[in-house]
C-alpha cells in the first residue's frame, strides 16, 4: 500500500512540477560557468597583473567614471582581483563599466540586461513577475525535493543481488529505446541525487523564511554576542559629514590591510550618499563566500552587525554563510562546478525520461482496455 502511494505521489508530483524543473535545471548549468564564459569571450575583464601597491583607489576610479560619464549617479566600485578589471556600477541604470586598476582607463560600458541576465531572470523567477515567479520557483523546488526522495525509495531494490545491481548502477546501452530511457532515468537519478539534494535545501534556504529557521535551528544556532552599546555620535546641521571619495578610499585601504584574509584585492566599496551615515564594504570573496562589513562613517569602526572571518564561523554561521556557494557549485572551485553542472543537466532531464515512461505505461493500458475478448464455441 505505502509503495503504491509512494509511486502515485512521484507521478503526479513529478507531472505538476516538471516544467518548472527543467526550465530551472538548464538555467543553472548556464549559470554554472558565467563568469567562466564571460572571461573567454570578452576583453575588459581581465587585466595584465601588477603589485597590489599599484592599484588605484576607489576615488580613482570614481573620477575615471564621472569624466566618461558624467550624467550618471555611480554606486560602488568591485575590485575582483590583481589580474581583474574594476566593475563600477551606476545608480538607476542597467549598464555596468568596466574600469582598468591601474591606469583608470574605461575598457568598457557593458549593459547588464545580457544573456546571463536572462537566464538568471529565469532561475530566480522563470521570468514572471518576480513576487509570483518566486513563490513558483520556492514550491517547484520543494516538490523536486520531495521527488527525490519518493524517487528513491522507487529506485531501492527489493534484493541485493548481482542482477539488481547491475539495474540499479549501470544503464544497458544496448537494450530497446525504452530500456535505456528507464535507465537513464533510474540510474542516473541516483548517481545525481546527493547534488540535486543539496541544491533543492539550498535553494529551499533562499526562498523560504521558515526553511532558513529550520537549519539555523537544527544546526545549533548562532553564537551568543554579548550586546555592546552604541552611542551614535552626532553630525550638526551646519557641519558636512567625511568626503564620500575620502571615506571610500579610506575604507578599501583599511578593507584590505586589518580584514581581509582571503583573495585581499578583491574589495567591493560603496560610495556613501551625502547624508548615510555607515558605509558598506564587501571581502573574503572566494568560492562563493563572502563578508559583509559596514563601517561608521565618522569614525571608521565597524558597526551594526558584525560579521567576523567564515574560517572562525561556528556550523550555523558557516551554512548560512556558504548557502549561496553550496547551491552553485563555487564552494570548491572549477571542480565542484564541473560536477554541478553535471547533475543539473541530469536534473534536467528527469522529468522528460519520467514522462516517457509514464506516456509509455499509459498507452500500454489503452491498449489492453480497447482489445476485445473473444469468443471460443
Amino acid at each position: 500500500m505505502l509503495s503504491k502511494i509512494n509511486a502515485w505521489l512521484h507521478l503526479w508530483l513529478g507531472l505538476a512540477a516538471g516544467i518548472p524543473v527543467v526550465i530551472l535545471s538548464i538555467t543553472g548549468c548556464v549559470l554554472v560557468f558565467e563568469h567562466d564564459i564571460k572571461e573567454l569571450t570578452t576583453n575588459y575583464i581581465q587585466v595584465e597583473a601588477q603589485k597590489s601597491e599599484d592599484q588605484l583607489p576607489p576615488s580613482a576610479i570614481y573620477k575615471a567614471v564621472q569624466a566618461a560619464i558624467p550624467d550618471k549617479e555611480i554606486a560602488s566600485s568591485w575590485y575582483y582581483g590583481l589580474d581583474k578589471s574594476v566593475k563600477v556600477s551606476l545608480d538607476h541604470s542597467d549598464s555596468l563599466v568596466y574600469v582598468n586598476p591601474y591606469t583608470a582607463e574605461i575598457l568598457a560600458v557593458v549593459n547588464h540586461e545580457d544573456f546571463f541576465h536572462f537566464m538568471d531572470e529565469g532561475h530566480r523567477h522563470l521570468w514572471m513577475p518576480n513576487k509570483i515567479g518566486r513563490q513558483v520557483v520556492g514550491w517547484s523546488t520543494f516538490i523536486f525535493f520531495s521527488l527525490l526522495i519518493t524517487g528513491l525509495i522507487l529506485w531501492w531494490p527489493k534484493k541485493w543481488n548481482k542482477r539488481s545491481r547491475e539495474q540499479s548502477f549501470k544503464i544497458k546501452w544496448r537494450a530497446k529505446f525504452k530500456r535505456v530511457n528507464y535507465d537513464l532515468h533510474n540510474v542516473l537519478g541516483f548517481y545525481a541525487l546527493t547534488i540535486a539534494l543539496v541544491m533543492c535545501l539550498t535553494g529551499l534556504v533562499m526562498s523560504f523564511p521558515w526553511m532558513r529557521k529550520s537549519v539555523v535551528w537544527l544546526s545549533g544556532g548562532y553564537p551568543n554576542k554579548p550586546k555592546i552599546e552604541q552611542v551614535e555620535k552626532e553630525t550638526p546641521d551646519d557641519q558636512p559629514l567625511n568626503d564620500a571619495l575620502l571615506v571610500a578610499d579610506q575604507i578599501w585601504y583599511k578593507v584590505r590591510h586589518e580584514y581581509a584574509r582571503h583573495n585581499k584585492e578583491a574589495v567591493i566599496v560603496h560610495y556613501p550618499e551625502e547624508k548615510e551615515k555607515t558605509v558598506y564594504a564587501c571581502t573574503d570573496m572566494a568560492n562563493g563566500t563572502w563578508r559583509d562589513l559596514n563601517f561608521d562613517r565618522n569614525t571608521l569602526e565597524l558597526t551594526g552587525r558584525k560579521q567576523g572571518p567564515i574560517d572562525d564561523a561556528n556550523a550555523t554561521e558557516w551554512l548560512m554563510r556558504s548557502n549561496y556557494a553550496l547551491h552553485t557549485g563555487f564552494i570548491g572551485g572549477m571542480t565542484t562546478k564541473i560536477i554541478y553542472f553535471l547533475a543539473s543537466l541530469i536534473c534536467a532531464t528527469l522529468p522528460i525520461t519520467g514522462f516517457y515512461i509514464w506516456w509509455g505505461k499509459k498507452k500500454k493500458t489503452v491498449k489492453k482496455s480497447k482489445k476485445v475478448p473473444s469468443l471460443t464455441f
